[in-house]
């Protein structure tokens, strides 16, 4: 595309509004207006001005405010939508095909629907982080389509403008003085006192201060690029952790997201405040019951020996012994395991006796794990007692069948195959805590003798490598917006006319009665011609929106 010659001889490039040497206007909409836009001192911007090819197309779509707009707004939307059912994280329990009946029972359709478009794990979901690599694109290209014209105008911003420039601006002003000389010399001195950056060419002044101020919204974006990496960083291996892990007393399990490393609790130890030790309680303790004191698991962490099977606990190397209490979390290799919850009385075994129901007679007991289940269990030569399905938390009858509605032995329910001399094919039934239900009329049952239980920890295992990332984004979006915020970019323009005549001119990106007020100082030290404010509500409107983008 030809570049385009301005009567002054500038060659400017394609697209340009405004001369880069004296300003005059470039365009008909430019020559035609009242007043002209110096939102990007009428510089060429690409996505206004190239307009044919694939990348011309890719560009002006993610640099157009509109559709950085709608992102935002997708964003916001679905991280709502996120936040009406439980994401992942919280739902109770530990295989997919349990999470996903999980919000089929509790929310019906709309928790099938939740589920299969991925909102129940939606930080994680490649659709959200599309969205969220979108928005980076958009924030890069936008910033980088406004700020190299508008950084390459600004550096190369001339101290003598054309009148036809000078009577567009907003302020603006033409009259008489005695000595036009010594009014503009005057005129440097109370500007360089208001701390303005004065320059003088040929009959013309330029005065301008807080320039940097049009750099704050950039600073924003560079600011919310970084943060938008980190976020990002997230979905990296390594880079951050947030995994639940529920550990049984005596259990030893690996560590989610922390490869090589395993837990043990050895004791979960739950202590509450008594009236008699704790008279400041006393009133608290006869409302609520109970006061939690202390939460604490005794762990005892380990790694793995190198070369050794995964999981063998004689392969499993020493680590340290450590109490996690509530805000004091176990902490090794750049990982924090915090105590978060826990569990009291869980289930661990249950015991039963199988009977003869004729005689009362007892031909042994049997034990059954409620995590490790065997699937049978010998009383005899020929006595045997077959674990055929289980139920850990038994919830009712779902097309005739049962049911159970988390992996957590909450409510234990058995089908067992009883096996004896007299009855060699088996005798079927179904018990549960309350209830035993049996096929046909037996004569052997399976009843239950007593139960072992023991507490359950909740604890969180956390890494987090990308915290200073976002703390830097931050604290740079902060900067922009203080930048923006408390500065604006003020200059004045005088220029001598013919004879004794003087023009005036100012313009602001916000704050005009600020601009105004310094105006007013140099009028009266300096007797500067009288200005105006030519800005009407229509265009103030149509400026505010421009100068503040």
């Amino acid at each position: 595309m030809s570049k385009i010659t301005c009567q002054c001889g500038h060659d400017n490039p394609f697209g340009t509004v405004l001369c880069e040497r004296c300003g005059r206007p470039q365009t008909e909409e430019a020559k035609n207006s009242k007043l002209i836009d110096m939102r990007y001192e009428g510089s060429a911007r690409r996505s206004q001005t190239y307009k044919r090819s694939m990348i011309d197309k890719v560009w002006n779509f993610f640099s157009s405010v509109k559709i950085g707009v709608s992102i935002i707004i997708a964003v916001l939307a679905t991280s709502a939508i996120g936040t009406l059912f439980p994401q992942k994280l919280f739902v109770p329990a530990v295989r997919e095909v349990d999470i996903a009946a999980y919000y089929e029972k509790y929310y019906g359709t709309a928790g099938v629907l939740y589920y299969k478009l991925g909102f129940y794990d939606m930080y994680n979901s490649w659709w959200f982080i599309t969205l969220i690599g979108m928005l980076g694109i958009s924030i890069i290209i936008a910033s980088v389509d406004r700020v190299v014209p508008l950084y390459k105008s600004l550096k190369k911003q001339r101290t003598k403008r054309h009148v036809s420039f000078m009577r567009r601006q907003r302020i603006y002003g033409l009259g008489t003085v005695e000595d036009a000389d010594r009014s503009m010399a005057k005129a440097k001195e109370k500007l360089k006192e208001l701390r303005y950056n004065v320059k003088s060419e040929d009959g013309a002044t330029l005065a301008e201060k807080g320039r940097f101020s049009r750099w704050g919204p950039y600073i924003n974006h560079i600011g919310l690029i970084i943060f938008l990496f980190g976020v990002l960083l997230r979905g990296l291996p390594g880079f951050y952790v947030d995994e639940p892990l529920w550990l049984r007393e005596g259990e030893t399990r690996s560590l989610p997201g922390a490869p090589g490393y395993y837990l043990k609790n050895n004791e979960f130890i739950i202590e509450t405040y008594s009236k008699e030790e704790d008279e400041v309680f006393g009133q608290a303790i006869d409302r609520v019951g109970t006061i939690v004191k202390n939460y604490q698991s005794d762990v005892t962490l380990y790694t793995e020996v190198e070369g050794g099977l995964p999981g063998q606990s004689d392969q499993l190397e020493f680590v340290k012994d450590y109490s996690i209490i509530v805000n004091k979390p176990l902490n090794f290799d750049g990982f924090n395991v915090f105590q978060m919850d826990y569990r009291l009385d869980e289930l661990k075994s249950m015991t039963f006796q199988l009977t003869e129901k004729s005689s009362d007679t007892s031909l042994g007991e049997f034990t059954v794990d409620l995590i490790n289940p065997k699937p049978i269990y010998r009383l005899g030569e020929s006595t045997y007692v077959e674990l055929k399905d289980f139920y850990p938390d038994y919830d009712g009858l779902e097309d005739g069948k049962p049911s159970s509605k988390s992996p957590i032995p909450n409510n234990p329910a058995f089908i067992f195959k009883m096996v004896t001399p007299a009855k060699p094919d088996g005798e079927m039934s179904f018990v549960a805590i309350r209830e035993t239900v049996e096929t046909e009329m037996n004569d052997y049952k399976a009843t239950f003798v007593s139960a072992e239980t023991r507490n359950v920890t909740g604890l969180v295992i956390r890494k987090d490598k990308t915290l200073y990332i976002l703390l830097l984004g931050g604290i740079i979006f902060m900067i922009g917006v203080a930048q923006g915020s408390y500065w604006n970019h003020r200059r004045i323009w005088i220029q001598k006319g013919e004879g004794s005549e003087l023009y005036l001119a100012g313009h602001t990106n916000k704050n005009w009665f600020g601009l105004k007020k310094d105006l007013d100082k140099v009028k009266e030290f300096a007797n500067l011609p009288l200005y105006e404010d030519r800005q009407d509500s229509e265009s103030s409107l149509d400026e505010a929106k421009g100068d503040n983008s």
